[in-house]
């Protein structure tokens, strides 16, 4: 379990950074914390999404994230409490190499197919030659 919760963090590692520069150097207060619930709504309102897409059980995703009740509330099926605060590690630095990391997680690639216009079918609107300037 622990090198899927280590997946998990460095893959984290670049927005858990930004959000820690926000709160060692804004100054006030009140931008600080509006500035991290934009962080966390935004990376919450895309997690859901994703479940929701996905059809994905939660259980299979709560190995990899170092808190349960965490997952349940971001995903809407729980609650947070004023007093759920914890301490919140320097994330490592430097690029991540995604390939070697998980590359069965990576997506890959889809074939893309384009609709062809049925033969004999033009515009509804043709434009004379005339009317083109």
């Amino acid at each position: 379990m622990r090198t899927r919760r280590r997946t998990a963090h460095v893959l984290a590692a670049p927005g858990i950074d930004a959000a820690r520069q926000i709160y060692t150097t804004v100054p006030s207060d009140a931008v600080k914390v509006a500035a991290l619930v934009e962080i966390a709504a935004a990376a919450a309102s895309l997690a859901r999404t994703v479940v929701k897409l996905r059809h994905l059980d939660p259980d299979l995703i709560a190995p990899h994230v170092a808190d349960p009740v965490d997952l349940r509330a971001v995903l809407g099926r729980g609650r947070w409490l004023p007093t759920m605060t914890r301490h919140v590690p320097v994330p490592p630095t430097g690029p991540v190499d995604l390939a070697s990391l998980v590359p069965p997680v990576l997506p890959t690639r889809r074939r893309v197919t384009r609709r062809r216009p049925a033969s004999g079918q033009g515009s509804l609107f043709p434009l004379a030659g005339r009317e083109v300037s």
